[in-house]
């Protein structure tokens, strides 16, 4: 069987579509992202990470 012939451009399917949202729905949905544990969780991973190298940096200096 041959191949089918890729599509054209002007195939309705292919054709961009805008896609409203609506701000306060993100909003809310952004609030509870941040104050989900897992969000909260990964801040947290974050600052300890920063913490752990800046202490490493610091003893390091001390040596040099």
């Amino acid at each position: 069987m041959p191949p089918e012939p890729p599509p054209l451009a002007d195939d309705p399917s292919l054709a961009l579509r805008e896609v409203r949202y609506s701000l306060p729905q993100l909003m809310r949905e952004l609030q509870q992202e941040r104050t989900g544990s897992v969000f909260s969780r990964e801040i947290l991973d974050q600052m300890e990470i920063a913490q752990i190298f800046a202490t490493r940096r610091k003893k390091n200096a001390r040596r040099k």
